[in-house]
């Protein structure tokens, strides 16, 4: 039983926050996104839908030839090599001057302020293929339809 308990917290703690789409709305529309580099509240949910299905503790792996050669984390999916330091990735940049861990927990005040510096860089939302290949095309006008926002 005890054996059962430990197990059961650590489960626990280590279970990510899966954000609903309207509630992640709200977040992001309270805390600046909306508009932020002339992108719409829905540009910015339909990027995270389709890099992190609104999961806050998303890894993602990038390999070239077998090798890793950086990561992605949180959910905005902020990568290893350009935005945050993993200790792991070769030459990282890290422009957002932070761990990567600091993206793979609840809170996503910081994610939001490292998303904000990446689409403050010349690519724009383009630096992430999730809405460069799933939003960027669409027509959004009616994603956040049903948000009441």
């Amino acid at each position: 039983m005890k054996t059962f308990f430990i197990l059961s917290a650590l489960l626990a703690v280590a279970s990510p926050y899966v954000y609903e789409k309207c509630e992640l709305a709200r977040v992001l529309r309270n805390n600046g996104l909306d508009g932020f580099h002339g992108y719409s509240l829905a540009n910015w949910v339909c990027l995270i839908q389709y890099e992190s299905s609104y999961n806050t503790r998303a890894i993602g792996r990038n390999s070239r030839a077998g090798q890793i050669v950086s990561s992605d984390y949180g959910i905005f999916q902020i990568n290893s090599y350009w935005w945050c330091d993993d200790g792991q990735t070769q030459n990282s940049r890290n422009g957002c001057r932070r761990s990567c861990d600091d993206y793979i927990n609840d809170n996503i005040a910081d994610d939001i302020q490292c998303a904000k510096s990446v689409v403050s860089d010349p690519q724009g939302m383009n630096a992430w293929y999730g809405w460069k290949n799933n939003c960027k095309i669409r027509n959004l006008d009616n994603f956040l339809r049903e948000c009441n926002l």
